[in-house]
């Protein structure tokens, strides 16, 4: 006699958020073998029989003035999610991440009955405190992935639970530089490797790519001997990054490779990397990589964030250690002269790259706690509650 499937509505909003939400299906599937999950999602839930009504890629959009430009669309989107969501009826809805487009759906399904689970705690403790009053209404648990969160959510009365990360998970506390450098077809005995990620949105790479590019230049005219990496995301971004390197007219003889996707081997053959803010900044860290972060946007776009955060960083990695344990930049400060000058400092100060390192692995210590499995049964008890 076969199972009735358990059937779980879910959405995730970018490619960080396709990869977190396919480890917990990977977990709910140990635990259910007969899965009917749908809604919308990137390949990586696909891989796990993940119906996708909507592709990941209708979701990212990156910025306050560009969501205001999609608004019409991306609401039309919403809502007819919301009413399939509530006709099909799941076990669950699991929003992951994107709370601006997620905690609307989870508060309408709520509303009818239908567990409604948050992946990903919305950042209250970096801006937009005022959003915990919508959180409250519209979620009945919070699934978090920051050990300091959790006291955070307890005192604003929302019922959470600290799941970890699925990167701590996935990537080994020790990760072999020179075995990446083999899969990438690279010659171990030439110089230091300096990974360039401006990102993997085309949004982000627009902004950034051109003055990493510079960077790499800059550093070049220093140290001929580095080698850069810079990984494109999709065959699209691959051809736009390699027409960018050649309009931008770079120094000759700089040894540039641009990959196709790879980004985590990329951050593994690197020496030091410079990354744009987000999840990459992370994945870094728990590979124990020093790194300089950069991040701009739309010009509105930074000041409306600029008036609303309440932290003095954004990457992920200084936040969560608390300290700033490697350099940021951002909007007008993104210069291939400072960036460069801070990647350099890394590359040479061993003491200060040893420092790095040993923050970075008592960080991975602290996220690792087989998220997968901690996700996966928070949502199954919700569910039979219900």
């Amino acid at each position: 006699m076969t199972a009735d499937p358990f059937r779980l509505a879910m959405v995730a909003g970018e490619a960080s958020g396709d990869m977190l939400a396919a480890s917990v299906l990977a977990g709910l599937t140990a635990r259910k073998p007969v899965l009917d999950a749908r809604g919308i999602g990137g390949p990586a839930m696909r891989r796990h029989g993940f119906d996708a009504w909507w592709s990941i890629d209708a979701l990212s959009v990156n910025g306050y003035a560009e969501v205001l430009r999609q608004y019409p669309r991306l609401k039309r989107m919403q809502n007819e999610l919301r009413d399939r969501v509530i006709d099909w009826r799941p076990c669950a809805f699991v929003g992951v991440d994107a709370p601006d487009f997620n905690l609307a759906i989870e508060q309408a399904v709520r509303e009818q009955g239908i567990r409604s689970i948050h992946f990903i705690g919305p950042s209250i403790w970096a801006w937009r405190r005022e959003r915990i009053e919508k959180i409250r209404r519209a979620v009945d648990h919070v699934l978090l992935i920051f050990p300091f969160e959790e006291s955070i959510y307890r005192e604003a009365g929302i019922p959470a639970t600290y799941v970890g990360h699925p990167l701590a998970d996935r990537i080994p506390e020790y990760v072999d530089r020179e075995a990446a450098r083999q899969a990438l077809g690279m010659f171990p005995a030439r110089g230091p490797v300096v990974a360039l990620l401006p990102g993997s949105r085309p949004g982000e790479v627009e902004k950034l790519a051109p003055d990493f590019l510079r960077t790499a230049g800059w550093m070049h005219l220093r140290r001929p001997d580095l080698r850069f990496l810079l990984p494109a995301a999709t065959d699209a971004l691959f051809e736009r990054l390699r027409r960018m390197a050649d309009q931008l007219r770079l120094p000759p003889g700089v040894q540039l490779t641009i990959v196709s996707g790879r980004s985590h081997d990329v951050m593994a053959a690197a020496d030091t990397v410079l990354v744009a803010s987000g999840t990459a900044t992370l994945e870094a860290a728990l590979m124990k990589r020093p790194m300089v972060i950069a991040y701009r946007v739309a010009w509105l776009s930074y000041r409306i964030m600029k008036r609303m955060a309440y932290l003095p960083w954004i990457g992920l990695p200084n936040i969560l250690c608390g300290d700033t344990v490697v350099p940021e930049f951002i909007q007008h400060d993104v210069r291939p002269e400072a960036m460069g000058e801070a990647l350099l400092r890394q590359l040479d100060d061993d003491a200060r790259r040893d420092a790095i390192v040993a923050r970075f692995a008592d960080l991975h210590g602290q996220l690792r706690r087989d998220c997968a499995a901690r996700a996966a049964e928070t949502i199954l008890e919700l569910a039979d509650e219900r």
